[in-house]
This record gives C-alpha cells, sequence and structure tokens, in this order.
C-alpha cells in the first residue's frame, strides 16, 4: 500500500478504478479530440465530435484514437487492453515532466495518443477534459492522471495489463502528435438545384421591330 501526492493508492483499488472506467472507455476515447468550428459566417463554436459535414475542412491535425496502431498491427493482448483501456498524453512544448512522461510510455511500448497544448483554444479545452490547465495530464480508459509520478503511472499501467517491457513489432511508428483543438472551416452550402429549378425562367425581353429599310414607299 502506497501513498502517492497525498492520496491512498493499493493495486485493489488501482484494480477496481480501472475495471469502473473500462465501460466508459469508448465514450472517452471519443471525447478525447476537440474540434473549433468556424462557420461561413465566421461565428465560432466548440465540439467534441467530427463534423459531418460534406463541405467542412480539418486544418489542423486531428490524431488517431488513443491506442490506434501506426503501421503493422499490434500484438492481439496488447490491442484488447488498448482497445478497452487507450491511453492519451496531453503535452506542451515547454513542460519539462512531460518529456518523462511520453519517455515511460515509450519504453514500456504502450500505444498512446498524444495531444499538444500551445495555445488559448487548446488550454481552455484541457481544462473543460480535467478541471485543470496543468501538465502532463493523461488517460488510462477514463481514469485521469494528473502530474507525472512515475510509481503512479506504473501502478495504473500495471493494473490495465499493459506489459512491463516492450511487445510492440520493431516496425511500429508512434503516431505524431496532434493538436488537442483541430480548427474545422466550413464553407458555405452551395445553392440548391431544384430549389433553382422550381424558380420560374424569367423571359427574355421582346427585340425591337426593325423599321422598313423605306418607310414611304419612294422609289427613285
Amino acid at each position: 500500500m502506497k501513498t502517492y501526492a497525498g492520496r491512498l493508492w493499493t493495486p485493489m483499488t488501482v484494480a477496481a478504478l480501472l475495471v469502473a472506467a473500462g465501460g466508459l472507455a469508448a465514450q472517452t476515447s471519443q471525447a478525447q479530440q476537440v474540434y473549433r468550428i468556424v462557420g461561413p459566417d465566421g461565428r465560432v463554436t466548440f465540439s467534441d465530435k467530427p463534423p459531418t459535414e460534406f463541405n467542412a475542412k480539418v486544418t489542423a491535425g486531428s490524431g488517431g484514437p488513443a491506442g490506434a496502431a501506426n503501421g503493422p498491427a499490434l500484438p492481439f493482448e496488447l490491442r484488447q487492453i488498448a482497445a478497452k483501456y487507450p491511453v492519451t498524453l496531453y503535452t506542451s512544448d515547454a513542460c519539462g515532466p512531460c518529456g518523462s512522461a511520453r519517455t515511460l510510455l515509450l519504453a514500456r511500448g504502450v500505444p498512446f495518443a498524444e495531444k499538444t497544448v500551445n495555445n488559448n483554444d487548446d488550454i481552455q479545452a484541457l481544462q473543460r477534459l480535467s478541471g485543470e490547465t496543468s501538465l502532463p495530464f493523461a488517460t488510462v480508459g477514463s481514469q485521469q492522471l494528473k502530474g507525472f509520478s512515475d510509481a503512479e503511472w506504473t501502478q495504473f499501467l500495471d493494473a490495465a495489463g499493459y506489459p512491463k517491457q516492450s511487445v510492440l513489432p520493431p516496425s511500429y511508428r508512434q503516431p505524431a502528435a496532434a493538436p488537442l483543438v483541430a480548427v474545422v472551416q466550413k464553407a458555405a452550402a452551395p445553392a440548391s438545384a431544384a430549389g433553382a429549378d422550381a424558380r420560374p425562367a424569367a423571359r427574355p425581353a421582346p427585340a425591337p421591330a426593325a423599321a422598313p429599310a423605306n418607310p414611304a414607299g419612294i422609289r427613285f
């Protein structure tokens, strides 16, 4: 039984938290990405759901789902763990402990999605997700890890079932980090063809009658 940052954790406590979080893991993984949607009128809205409009253009990387493989398939057991308890790491450029957190995940071969927090939109989105703006921040399933503690993070990864040593294929490549907030530009909707056909066609103005070449009928 150990205490970290004023909290008392036992292996059973950690395992119970992760089991309780397992049912929410799918919903949580879908909520990792935040979209900043700019309408054709310049109005800005935020959503945790990807845009469905055919004319919406994502101008910032959204990244893959937590635990997604980039290239070769993950080993079966690791793929099952990553699907049940996906890991997402939130970092920033000026965060020293973020590098330590990333190193731990890479050393254990934990497939994870990395979201960067580098502007005001990202900071506001992070606060909505975690209730704070401090980094590093991570989620294992729907369990939140705030601040970096090697022992605490190791305990949660162990309880989730992640291998202590990497079992990733040699050709595996970690997905590139992506901004937490992806900017989506929505173009104006095209005019409806049916609506255009429903409008009566404008009639062309009649051409003026040509004046007779010799109105008086005079002969020369």
